[in-house]
């Protein structure tokens, strides 16, 4: 339960980080740089991974795609 549960947090900061990229805030910015700090270490390797969709991220989606399989395994 408490292991869905950190998932489910980790998803809202995930979406978070879509949010800021909206914005364009610097990660300079206290905010943007805490969301970086927590989201690129699963981000990176899914950007790598994905083939270029004409300047779309879809790394966000899939990670969260991800999370909530993993969250539905352990329900």
């Amino acid at each position: 339960m408490f292991l869905a549960n950190l998932i489910d947090l980790y998803s809202l900061v995930v979406i978070g980080a879509v949010i800021v990229s909206w914005m364009r805030l610097p990660r300079s910015h206290p905010i943007a740089g805490v969301i970086y700090t927590l989201t690129e270490p699963a981000l990176a390797p899914i950007r790598r991974t994905l083939p270029a969709m004409g300047g779309l991220d879809f790394s966000p989606m899939v990670l969260l795609l991800g999370l909530q399989l993993l969250s539905g395994f352990l329900l």
